[in-house]
């Protein structure tokens, strides 16, 4: 079950140096584990090790919503990668981490904490097995993309979701959208690896359109 919002850390006058300097890191090993390994067990193993590198940051720098955010999105990667009932309780622990950090600040990381407790919630299965809230999911997909309309995550998990309920014409908008945003240089392995998914499930959603 993939959760990860991603974006850019913004700077502000209260964010340390360090704390950007480290997660800047976490940001480029994501995306080389996501888009670049392709051995299953590596990329377990190398996600794991992330999710407990991001997991240091938040105990080095209380306070900080974004490095609870990375390691909440390294465990919602990682949950995917393992599937299963096992990766329910890593997505327990993300949601959590998810929670805390929109309390210490809502919009960070380009509206990754609605926008990724949104994928979590369509993705887990629902009651009794785990948390899974179809309506939970849509308001916290739509509050992510108020906050980031023109995120490549924030539109590609919003569609992905809409594709999941049935609404395809919808879905393929959402999605198109997502594709017309300007690529961002800095980021080039997710921001590839991230359109190449969105180009996919934009086809699929045009396929089932064309079909009626």
């Amino acid at each position: 079950m993939e959760s990860e919002a991603i974006a850019h850390t913004v700077a502000t006058d209260a964010t340390p140096s360090g704390m950007l300097t480290a997660l800047a890191g976490v940001e480029r090993e994501w995306s080389h584990i996501s888009f670049e390994v392709t051995d299953q067990d590596a990329r377990v193993h190398a996600m794991a090790a992330l999710a407990d590198q991001a997991g240091q940051l938040a105990s080095q720098y209380p306070g900080h919503a974004e490095p609870l955010i990375w390691q909440a999105l390294a465990l919602g990667s990682l949950a995917g990668l393992k599937g299963g009932m096992g990766a329910l309780s890593l997505a327990r622990e993300a949601r959590t981490l998810l929670e805390t950090a929109g309390r210490l600040d809502y919009r960070a990381v380009g509206g990754a904490v609605p926008t990724s407790l949104g994928s979590l919630y369509y993705k887990v299965p629902g009651f009794p097995l785990s948390f899974g809230d179809d309506d939970k999911a849509r308001r916290y997909l739509e509050e992510g993309l108020a906050i980031n309309p023109d995120g490549l995550d924030a539109n590609y998990f919003y569609g992905d979701f809409l594709f999941e309920q049935g609404d395809y014409r919808k879905a393929a908008e959402v999605l198109a959208h997502g594709l017309a945003v300007p690529p961002t240089p800095d980021r080039p392995v997710w921001d590839a690896g991230r359109r190449v998914e969105i180009r996919s499930l934009l086809k699929r959603a045009q396929q089932k359109l064309a079909a009626g």
